[in-house]
């Protein structure tokens, strides 16, 4: 079996994300999380996508909760990515 290139690799896991972001378990958090990875996938990096990864690990009312500005965000989920969220679902 050949090699998987990098690229390949990133391509896959871009899928894997986006599909993941659309099938959430509320309709609410699909939409939220598929707008934005339908959007932004396409241009973040390795480090960004894993960041995005573990980021979808939290609960859906957290996250929820979070983007919609109803709580702060831990400390520990504070970066990159998280800026790019609440910049995406600025009010």
């Amino acid at each position: 079996m050949p090699e998987v290139e990098p690229e390949d690799n990133i391509s896959i896991k871009r899928k894997r994300l986006l599909f993941r972001s659309w099938h959430r378990g509320t309709r609410e958090m699909d939409l939220l999380l598929g707008r934005f990875a339908e959007a932004k996938l396409a241009e973040m990096d390795a480090p960004l996508l894993d960041a995005y990864d573990a980021f979808l690990s939290n609960s859906d009312p957290d996250i929820y909760n979070w983007l919609t500005r109803q709580e702060e965000p831990p400390v520990e989920e504070e970066g990159p990515l998280l800026q790019i969220l609440l910049d995406f679902y600025k009010p």
